[in-house]
């Protein structure tokens, strides 16, 4: 993927800022934006209703066209129909932003200056969470997803739900892909985007949480579950498998009292089942694999966990008197994250994935203070909003 070219006359990123119920601070971040420059603004109104026409006519006053859904259809269906028209333009960089004030106008800018800049073809704006007025459902959702993000991917990213985002013109066909039309969207988008040959960057910026993030339209339980879906399914395959191998292990075990029978019998016969649920299912890009080569390199990786498992079960059981489920229980748990990186990046990759994880590099910036309710919460990095 190309960086955006920086010559004598570097392109102005358009801003895309998708809108559900707005207020004065979306006109007062346009204001603010204009100030700085970036006057080549898309908003999206997600169907807010009569109630809000005022709010996008004086946004259409100001110069900025508005596009709009009859319904709310949520913030990942309003951001593709923004690249959509985008799309049928010259190419242009495209940075993303959230209406409700939670991202300030030199962030904006410092993210579309990185991106113009050609610091990395997906730009994050990201937040620190620190300081004793950040939210606690903000900063709980925020640390369990950063988590599981590294855990699937490998890539250590401190703010996977930030919304200020800047994405090369290259990307744009990528993101129209890219399934989703509420918060799961751009949890989606960072994980393709670590198969994707493209270089990630970070931007940090302020932390703003305005009236404890009451504007915020994310609805923790049902859209953290949406979030998290991609990275719970393979837990759910590798659960089923460990369950099936459990059982197998137990049974065949007590008919052979053979431990290597036992282990050998019952791991082929669960990891045809995860081979074919993974393949089918969790890494739906793995459709695209070649079948013969993805079940030859599969069943490689099968024999060296297989010969792994029976090492350190034989290791626990005989060594160290472990019981034999304790000891599976251990030894399928450090098996896991391994299993899992190979099959993502090499086994069930598909067209769109790389071996190695996207890098990611940070953009230096001057120390910000972490804003909260109109007063400073910390000093350090980052901020975001949420739209619906």
């Amino acid at each position: 993927m190309r960086a955006v070219s920086v010559g004598p006359e570097p392109v102005t990123p358009v801003v895309v800022v998708p809108a559900y119920r707005p207020d004065a601070r979306l006109t007062s971040l346009l204001d603010g934006l204009a100030a700085r420059g970036l006057t080549d603004v898309l908003v999206v109104d997600d169907g807010s209703g009569p109630a809000f026409a005022d709010v996008f006519a004086a946004v259409e006053a100001r110069g900025v066209p508005v596009l709009r859904h009859d319904r709310n259809r949520g913030k990942g269906a309003a951001l593709r129909t923004a690249f959509a028209r985008l799309l049928a333009g010259p190419g242009t960089p495209v940075v993303t932003a959230d209406a409700d004030g939670q991202h300030t106008p030199d962030d904006v800018r410092a993210v579309a200056d990185a991106l113009v800049a050609g610091a990395g073809d997906v730009v994050l704006g990201v937040r620190s969470f620190s300081g004793p007025d950040v939210p606690l459902r903000s900063r709980v959702g925020n640390t369990v997803s950063a988590h599981a993000f590294r855990l699937a991917t490998g890539v250590r990213l401190p703010d996977t739900q930030t919304g200020l985002r800047g994405y090369a013109p290259d990307l744009l066909p990528r993101l129209l892909a890219v399934p989703g039309d509420r918060f799961e969207y751009e949890q989606r988008v960072l994980l393709r985007a670590t198969r994707w040959p493209v270089r990630l960057a970070q931007v940090p910026i302020t932390t703003v949480y305005l009236e404890r993030n009451s504007s915020s339209h994310f609805r923790p339980l049902h859209d953290s579950a949406s979030v998290l879906g991609p990275l719970l399914a393979f837990a759910a395959s590798g659960l089923t498998a460990f369950v099936l191998d459990a059982a197998l292990l137990l049974a065949l075990q007590a008919l052979t009292g053979s431990l290597l029978v036992s282990v050998v019998g019952a791991r082929l016969v669960s990891a045809g089942v995860n081979y074919l649920v993974n393949r089918h299912l969790v890494f739906r890009a793995g459709r695209r694999a070649p079948a013969r080569r993805s079940a030859v390199q599969y069943a490689t990786l099968a024999g060296l966990l297989l010969a792994a498992s029976y090492g350190m079960l034989d290791a626990l059981t005989g060594t160290l008197g472990v019981p034999l489920l304790a000891a599976k229980a251990v030894t399928d748990a450090t098996l896991f994250l391994a299993g899992y990186t190979v099959q993502r990046h090499v086994v069930f990759a598909g067209d769109e994935s790389t071996v190695a994880p996207a890098p990611v590099s940070v953009v230096p910036a001057q120390r910000r203070m972490s804003v909260a309710g109109g007063r400073i919460v910390s000093s350090a990095t980052p901020s975001g909003g949420r739209h619906g």
